[in-house]
């Protein structure tokens, strides 16, 4: 899966107004797209993913987001600096609750959906 598959969060983000549940989306869409872009062949060079992961991290910094999100978006990022594997099904995975508690039922599904094709490899 590509990091096309976040575009349904895209849709979400678009319907939202300001506020906590717009920037949680927004961590999150850019959460996945990091993840999912680990399974891309061929994969992007270990540094420029260390990269993208540190500035992923600056910007989630910054954001206004509820502690349950920023919990599990901080474990995420910890599966996400593990080079020797690729665990966006992993890390995504973790995100679906806080995401259901956080940011509705909606965004949790698009999650989910990406976990499940993360684990077909597709």
């Amino acid at each position: 899966m590509t990091a096309d598959g976040a575009d349904p969060l895209l849709e979400l983000l678009a319907a939202s107004t300001r506020g906590p549940r717009r920037e949680g989306l927004f961590a999150v869409w850019l959460t996945t797209r990091v993840a999912l872009d680990q399974g891309l062949e061929p994969p992007l060079p270990e540094r420029a993913q260390r990269r993208r992961i540190e500035a992923l991290e600056r910007r989630l910094a910054r954001l206004s987001l509820s502690p349950p999100l920023r919990r599990a978006l901080a474990g995420t990022l910890a599966l996400l600096r593990d080079p020797g594997t690729r665990p966006a099904a992993m890390a995504l995975q973790q995100l679906t609750a806080p995401v259901r508690e956080t940011l509705g039922v909606e965004a949790a599904e698009v999650i989910a959906k990406m976990v499940r094709a993360a684990r077909q490899g597709g």
